[in-house]
């Protein structure tokens, strides 16, 4: 883990659990058992959802890493606890539970 990493942890988990699993490269977060977005190359890069959409309009929007399929918003608002939580609860209310792992 990063320092980076440990600051998106330390400042996402004013809003809930937040757990950072290292992943072909990169890293994925993920917010009380879900998904959220992916850090890469020290950026944070949030799913696009109708929450993040609204909240995060004047956001930059980039693939992640080279071949991604998923247009994300590159977030830097760090400092506004308010926009982080509102962001996060609403993220979470919009995202599929996780899918459950098949039996083998």
């Amino acid at each position: 883990m990063n320092e980076f990493n440990e600051f998106v942890r330390e400042v996402f988990s004013a809003a809930g659990e937040i757990v950072i699993k290292s992943m072909m490269g990169g890293y994925l977060v993920y917010f009380n058992g879900k998904l959220i977005g992916d850090i890469c190359d020290n950026e944070l890069f949030l799913k696009r959802t109708p929450t993040t959409d609204k909240l995060l309009a004047d956001s930059e929007l980039r693939y992640p890493y080279e071949g991604s399929k998923t247009l994300m918003h590159v977030f830097d608002r760090f400092e506004d606890t308010d926009l982080i939580t509102e962001l996060l609860e609403g993220m979470y209310t919009e995202l599929p539970e996780k899918k459950p792992k098949k039996a083998k």
